[in-house]
């Protein structure tokens, strides 16, 4: 039971892991949309970034469901919704969907919780998972931006997406910066245990040595 958990752990190519990299192919597609002239093409623009973001849920769903989670799809999982939001958030703002200060409010997040994985990751520490409240934080961004767009596109109901899309936003981006903080003390944890296990395994090492002698 253990071999086959740890064989499905290593599987690469799984359903989930499709929808991922499908995920994250079509970004262009959005940009594409949403760099189109005179705004003909936001309302796309918008279903597009929608489906994107709900495509999270759905890969998660079908890695539980299918127990088919796997090592590649907790790490490139999380890199698909940070290459989305990002792209998203540099998109509307370059095209002037949102307010430049929010975007701002979420790079600013992104590069500090990108900044402090590599910074665990060269202490030797072990990676650390995302957390249900940064999940919820991305998962509202990944509601508000569509709804940016909506409320900038060329329909008569744009008044509505927009108010809603501030109603998603602000909790969103609160909700991130309290899961960065949470992330300060789990880092410390990680690199603590990855200190603990290279020493254990140092010992073990030499045990191994002295015995053979």
């Amino acid at each position: 039971m253990a071999d086959q958990a740890s064989g499905g752990a290593d599987r690469v190519l799984t359903l989930p892991n499709l929808v991922t990299v499908v995920r994250l192919l079509c970004v262009p597609v959005f940009v594409a949309l949403l760099a189109g002239p005179h705004r003909v093409h936001w309302l796309a623009a918008g279903i597009v970034l929608a489906a994107l973001g709900t495509t999270d849920w759905v890969d998660g769903q079908l890695a539980r469901r299918l127990h088919q989670v796997s090592t590649v799809g907790k790490v490139i999982d999380p890199l698909a919704d940070r290459v989305l939001l990002l792209a998203a958030a540099v998109s509307v703002v370059w095209f002037g969907a949102v307010p430049a200060w929010v975007a701002a409010v979420v790079l600013a997040r992104e590069a500090v919780v990108v900044l402090g994985a590599l910074v665990v990751a060269a202490a030797g520490g072990r990676r650390v998972d995302v957390t249900l409240v940064g999940k919820a934080g991305t998962l509202m961004m990944m509601f508000a931006f569509p709804l940016f767009v909506f409320g900038h596109a060329l329909v008569g109901w744009h008044q509505i997406p927009e108010d809603a899309a501030w109603a998603f936003a602000i909790p969103g981006m609160v909700l991130a910066w309290v899961a960065a903080a949470g992330y300060v003390p789990a880092a410390r944890t990680a690199v603590s245990d990855g200190r603990r296990q290279r020493v254990g395994s140092d010992v073990s090492d030499h045990s191994v040595m002295g015995g053979a002698r």
